[in-house]
């Protein structure tokens, strides 16, 4: 697309220089005017032109750059009918006639003209006299010209041997002074009521939507004074976070260039003031937009709202003699970006067309067997808003939503529109939303008097529905591919946090946590343990935390939904059902209608509402299924008169999916692990045994996540007569194999040195047992002794350290020595001869005991290794058992940053020095 803007007097003539005399044809009537005319009665003042490819999209480009450049020019009331007959002709020259389109609009003083060419010159164009009815939706031809017929105060057509131009010009409404809208007199019993002084509170807003201005009546009305209020945000002092009666926020509606409609304030003492409200977007001199706001009390809104439309339009005495017939502003500027306000915007204009009391339309699910509620007015959208219906609602005349359907008294079929039951409307017209034969929604009107519409008005609708029905279909395609975007997203962000954790709890917390507030206002999950277990309450969640010990204890008072593994919501109607109750007893109880006291409001009513208020919308059970058995369900809920949109109900029930593997994964992990800490606990010794005369202690650390044994072992055991076997010991490798042999040689020892055989003897018919485990086996180091408390105070210890670090000794003077020789380990060879030596612990003297996952702790080349051990050790002179064994266990940790990668046993044993008196 090509264009250029040139501000001046008369532009330069757009035609190719040499072009012989132009065809020109210009309807009779109307206010027809040739251009020789139009050139010299008004003198041009400004000149936009563009050029556009012959492709679908230029249609949309050219509606855009039209009402940009009307819109700049100032002239925002002739922008509608500007964008529909450009869109119309545009559409004539890239679609049917397959050319590119030259767009040139002219502003004078009175009003602009816009020409359309395309290269299509032999192009029959009907000329018509006077006005075509537009009685057939099916006509297809035709409607650009019977467009410009309507709505252009001049319009022609100009042919060249390579052109042709379709021109029309739109003039500027004339507005008598201090006329807008008139009504009739009216007696002063029937108008409206206010207070005796109105005050109307002006606030400006800038463009971030931050108060700018703040008058004297917006203070007296919310008791701010304007320092306190100024540089904040509107909707920091608004009490809702969407308008009652359409689906835009407060914040969206200060961006639109009019609105009106009602909003809460809150006020300095906290309470809400319901005002309401008039906005206009206004530009300053610099040209930065800003919104004034005009706020009165809501029962004076007489003194701002527009008038209410007349039961009949008189548009005979029109001195302009143009056609004001709101189905051509129904078709004006939609907006096929925006789904929200395109939907919006189309019922509003539909209701005005048909001058009905109310509106609403209704979007068709993927598989077209249910339609959602998606706009509406007139009607209490907040309660009505995704609510769905079926497609095929009953055999009869008008029971599906693909045929027109009209009914003149809604309470002669009760039911027949279930989305209008209880509303007040008693007469209807709907009509279908199709997109190449395929239904896409449903389109409504109603009124509150009975007979209001026929057949007429259906063919109306649906000529109305037809034009509007493939912007409704692109902007809900891209708003459902911005959501498939975000839906796959959403689905692997989860799957990552999910398969990040293996814990139950956290699972469960993580799937409430992910649901709310991003699907649901709050959820609750219930687990099943068997098959033969009752769904159990595991977690609630509300996006309100104060709210979440309301909803647990009143989801634990009614029976959990039945655990049905067919996939899919369904909808379950007990909490909002027995929250109502609650509330409804608790508010009469507090009104002494049930015995009660009269003046006294129960403490429990806050809650007990607010809980009603948090459960009172749709509620809808996801079954969790892994491993083809139901394991549990997710509960989603929305506040009441909500309800869930399908793509949202679709996105939970993948996430519900996923959730289900990872909590049965994270069952199956939790009950793997318990039996394995169950197993390596009874590996362990039991309780140290107290010898006197002697202080012991141990300090054990099992490498790896979720290991309590490994292949590092100790024990302390008493044998008889005073004596006390104790061990220490390595198995090759770490993890459940190496624990085997572990608890295979722990017992072994212990009945071994309890038959009376010295410790040569026992290590060797131990020796015997592991190589007899053939290739599960593994070699073995093994310090195995026994202590003996003497009556002097010392210890004699007889030790065999069969390829084990040697035990050191501390002596009193701070000399480390080992206590043992090395001898052979265990597991590899046959036949041992081993011997024991013989150690005496003087009072104050230690032995210490350790495995190699101390000495080769590593950092980097460096090993602590045995000097490195030695020389901690010579540092714990005077310290008891239990203070030597935690300096080297702290001395270990910090030598190196990095986790230990073995196991590591210390054993200490001290022979404490007698007490001097």
């Amino acid at each position: 697309m090509t264009t250029g803007l040139i501000p001046g007097d008369q532009p330069p003539d757009p035609r190719p220089t040499g072009d012989p005399p132009h065809q020109r044809h210009a309807p009779v009537g109307h206010g027809a005017m040739s251009v020789e005319n139009r050139s010299r009665s008004s003198v041009i003042t400004a000149r936009a032109a563009a050029s556009f490819e012959p492709v679908g999209r230029s249609v949309a480009s050219a509606r855009s750059f039209v009402r940009d450049t009307l819109q700049g020019w100032g002239f925002s009331d002739i922008v509608d009918d500007a964008v529909v007959l450009t869109s119309e002709l545009v559409t004539n020259a890239v679609v049917h006639a397959g050319t590119s389109a030259d767009l040139l609009c002219l502003r004078s003083e009175d009003g602009v003209r816009i020409e359309v060419a395309d290269r299509y010159p032999e192009r029959e164009i009907p000329v018509q006299g006077s006005a075509v009815s537009m009685g057939s939706p099916d006509r297809e031809g035709g409607r650009g010209l019977q467009l410009c017929a309507a709505l252009a105060g001049r319009w022609g057509v100009e042919y060249t041997p390579t052109h042709k131009t379709v021109w029309f010009q739109l003039d500027l409404p004339e507005r008598p002074v201090g006329t807008r809208a008139a009504g009739p007199s009216l007696p002063a019993d029937l108008l409206p009521l206010a207070d005796g002084r109105i005050r109307v509170a002006v606030v400006q807003i800038d463009r971030a939507g931050t108060i700018t201005s703040w008058n004297e009546d917006a203070e007296e009305l919310f008791g701010y004074k304007a320092d306190q209020v100024t540089g904040k945000p509107l909707t920091d002092l608004a009490a809702w976070p969407h308008t009652p009666g359409t689906g835009t926020g407060i914040a969206e509606a200060l961006q639109l260039s009019r609105w009106e409609g009602s909003y809460g304030i809150r006020n300095a003492d906290g309470r809400v003031i319901p005002v309401y409200a008039s906005h206009l977007r206004v530009r300053d001199t610099a040209g930065e937009p800003s919104t004034v706001c005009l706020l009165v009390r809501d029962h004076e809104r007489a003194v701002l709202q527009t008038p209410l439309r007349g039961t009949t339009t008189d548009t005979s005495g029109s001195s302009d003699g143009q056609n004001a017939d709101p189905f051509e502003v129904f078709i004006g500027s939609p907006a096929p970006d925006d789904l929200d306000g395109l939907l919006q915007r189309t019922v509003e204009r539909a209701r005005d067309m048909l001058d009905g009391d109310a509106a609403f339309l209704l979007l068709a699910t993927d598989d077209e067997t249910e339609l959602e509620v998606r706009a509406s007015t007139g009607l209490p959208s907040a309660r009505q808003r995704f609510a769905r219906v079926p497609v095929e609602a009953g055999p009869g005349r008008y029971g599906s939503a693909r045929m027109p359907a009209v009914h003149d008294d809604l309470t002669a079929v009760p039911g027949a529109v279930p989305l209008l039951n209880g509303t007040g409307m008693r007469s209807v017209v709907t009509v279908p939303l199709k997109v190449e034969g395929r239904l896409t929604g449903s389109l409504g009107v109603a009124a509150e008097a009975p007979g209001r519409y026929s057949n007429e008005e259906a063919l109306r609708l649906q000529f109305a529905a037809d034009r509007i029905a493939l912007a409704v279909e692109s902007a809900r395609l891209g708003e459902l591919e911005r959501l498939r975007r975000g839906s796959l997203s959403f689905l692997v962000e989860a799957s990552d946090l999910l398969a990040g954790t293996l814990d139950r709890d956290q699972t469960l917390a993580l799937m409430a946590q992910m649901t709310v507030p991003t699907l649901a206002t709050w959820c609750a999950v219930y687990t099943i343990a068997d098959q033969a277990s009752e769904p159990y309450l595991s977690y609630v969640l509300h996006e309100d935390e104060e709210l979440i010990d309301g909803i647990k204890s009143l989801l634990s008072k009614i029976p959990p939904p039945d655990p049905v593994p067919t996939p899919g919501a369904r909808v379950w109607s007990a909490p909002g059902e027995v929250a109502h109750q609650a509330a409804l007893r608790t508010s009469m109880r507090s009104l002494g209608l049930s015995g009660g006291p009269t003046n006294h409001v129960t403490p429990g009513i806050g809650p007990t509402l607010a809980t009603a208020q948090a459960v009172g919308g749709e509620t809808v059970v996801l079954p969790l299924v892994a491993r083809n058995r139901v394991i549990g369900m997710l509960t989603l809920g929305k506040p009441t008169d909500e309800h869930f949109r399908q793509e949202i109900l679709e996105l939970a029930e993948d996430l519900s999916r996923r959730a289900a593997l990872a909590l049965d994964n994270a069952r199956l992990y939790s009950e793997r692990t318990a039996i394995s800490q169950s197993l390596q606990r009874s590996l362990l010794p039991p309780e140290l045994p107290q010898i006197d005369g002697v202080e012991v202690e141990v300090i054990y650390r099992a490498a790896g996540e979720g290991n309590e044994v490994g292949g590092d072992f100790y024990d302390l055991f008493p044998i008889s007569d005073g004596a006390y076997g104790f061990a220490i010991g390595d198995v090759c490798g770490t993890g459940p194999n190496a624990a085997a042999v572990t608890g295979l040689a722990r017992h072994a020892l212990r009945l071994l040195a309890r038959e009376g055989l010295s410790g040569p003897a026992v290590l060797e018919r131990l020796n015997s047992a592991i190589l007899d485990e053939g290739a599960r086996s593994r070699f073995l180091t093994l310090l195995y002794g026994e202590l003996r408390p003497q009556e002097d105070g010392s210890a004699e210890l007889k030790v065999v350290c069969a390829g084990h670090p040697l035990p050191l000794r501390l002596r009193q003077d701070g000399t480390v020595e080992p206590a043992a020789e090395p001898q052979p380990l265990l597991g590899v060879l046959e036949d041992l001869e081993l011997y024991e030596e013989t150690v005496t612990l003087d009072p104050g003297d230690v032995l210490l005991c350790v495995t190699d996952g101390v000495t080769e702790r590593r950092e980097g080349n460096r090993m602590l290794g045995d000097d490195g051990l030695a020389d901690v050790l010579t540092t714990c002179t005077g310290l008891t058992a239990g203070a030597v064994a935690a300096r080297i266990m702290r001395a270990v940790e910090r030598f190196a940053s990095d986790a230990p990668s073995d196991d590591m046993a210390i054993l200490a044993m001290r022979v404490p020095e007698p007490h001097q008196d």
